[in-house]
C-alpha cells in the first residue's frame, strides 16, 4: 500500500512538472522522484530516468554505469534518504542539477551507508521529448 502511494505521488508530481513546462521544474521533479524512488528501493522509476551510457562517479572515485546504480537500488532499507537544496541550471536541450543528500541505510548490495553528499546531475532531453540523466557524481561532505 505504501508503494503504491509513494508511485503515485511520483506521478503526480512529474505530471505537475511537465504541465508547468518549465525545463528547471520538469528535472528537479524528476530528481525528487529520483530519491523517493531510491528510498523506497524501487529502481524501476529510475530505470526510465538514466540513459542507455549513463556514467556514475561516487564519493570514493569509482565509476560505473547504470545497471550498477540500479542493483544498488533494488532490496535498499534506509532510515533517512533524502535531497534538499535542489538547484537546477537549463542550457536548451541539457541541464546540470545539484543538490545535497543525507542518507542512512543500507543499500541493495548490502553496503552499509552513513553520510552526506553533494551531487552533481547532468540531464539531457532527448529526441523523444524525455529528460534522461545522462551523468552523475557525488562528493562527500565532511
Amino acid at each position: 500500500m505504501k508503494r503504491s502511494i509513494t508511485i503515485a505521488g511520483l506521478i503526480a508530481l512529474t505530471v505537475l512538472a511537465v504541465l508547468a513546462s518549465d525545463p528547471a521544474n520538469e528535472v528537479a521533479a524528476l530528481e525528487h522522484n529520483w530519491a523517493e524512488a531510491q528510498k523506497a528501493g524501487d529502481a524501476a522509476p529510475v530505470a526510465e530516468m538514466l540513459a542507455d551510457n549513463f556514467m556514475n562517479t561516487d564519493v570514493d572515485g569509482h565509476t560505473y554505469g547504470r545497471d550498477k546504480v540500479l542493483s544498488n537500488m533494488k532490496g535498499g532499507h534506509w532510515e533517512e534518504n533524502k535531497i534538499s537544496d535542489v538547484k537546477v541550471s537549463v542550457y536548451g536541450n541539457a541541464a546540470v542539477a545539484s543538490g545535497s543528500w543525507v542518507g542512512k541505510g543500507v543499500e541493495g548490495d548490502g553496503a552499509k551507508i552513513d553520510r552526506q553528499e553533494r551531487w552533481t546531475d547532468t540531464w539531457i532531453k532527448m529526441p523523444n521529448g524525455k529528460w534522461q540523466c545522462v551523468a552523475s557524481h557525488q562528493s562527500a561532505v565532511k
